[in-house]
């Protein structure tokens, strides 16, 4: 199984030139530290961040540059601090081309949970709406099965659903999907070791296999 770096190392070869993009909590901020140098891409953090570098070094820790995880980070030359106002009137104004997000839960129709479980406490929801309503593309990085070995993606979403249909690729622990138009988790690449009848067997949605399935290939 994948280790929660090489999940952000393989979701960074979804990025493409030119894109904003922004990072969710969780797996998703470790993408920033392998994104290619080749590319020219801005990555944008909620709280009011534009041009996020790598993860500083420990002499490089400035605690007042934070993400939206509270984690310290680094700046590229250009970027920009502003207010978490305009921060979401970018994200609202349809001007993120990349949304990568953690979750709870992904239905086979793309539908996600991953912002509240019934009876915990939680501070408040953040930006996970407005950023799955409002992203062109969304990504999840995500353990494909709970701690007590539950699979996490499902038929349909039984956590509160943060966004219905919003969902296009999965990167979890063991495999590489996509959403399928008529719904349904299309594989597309395997954890290196990971069988398919793994994948299927902690896949309770509905599984799309189609010809031979190849393994994650990491440079």
């Amino acid at each position: 199984m994948l280790t929660k770096e090489q999940i952000a190392q393989r979701i960074a070869k979804e990025v493409k030139n030119g894109q904003y993009i922004n990072l969710g909590i969780g797996i998703p901020t470790l993408v920033a530290n392998y994104i290619p140098s080749h590319l020219d891409v801005v990555l944008q953090s909620e709280n009011g961040l534009l041009g996020i570098g790598p993860f500083p070094t420990e002499d490089l820790v400035d605690p007042d540059l934070i993400n939206a995880g509270k984690q310290t980070i680094t700046m590229v030359p250009g970027s920009a601090l502003f207010n978490s106002a305009e921060s979401f009137a970018m994200i609202r104004g349809g001007h993120v081309h990349l949304t990568i997000l953690g979750a709870m839960e992904v239905s086979e129709n793309g539908d996600i949970a991953n912002w509240k479980i019934p009876g915990k406490m939680v501070k408040g929801m953040g930006g996970a709406m407005d950023l799955v309503a409002s992203a062109k593309n969304i990504i999840v990085a995500m353990q494909h099965c709970s701690k007590d070995g539950q699979s996490k993606l499902l038929p349909s979403c039984t956590l509160p659903i943060t966004g219905i249909k919003c969902v296009k690729k999965i990167v979890s622990d063991l495999a590489v999907l996509e959403i399928a138009p008529q719904g349904g988790f299309i594989l597309k690449e395997r954890a290196p070791g990971v069988t398919v009848e793994e994948i299927q067997s902690k896949t309770a949605g509905k599984l799309i296999i189609e010809g031979e399935i190849p393994e994650m290939i990491f440079d």
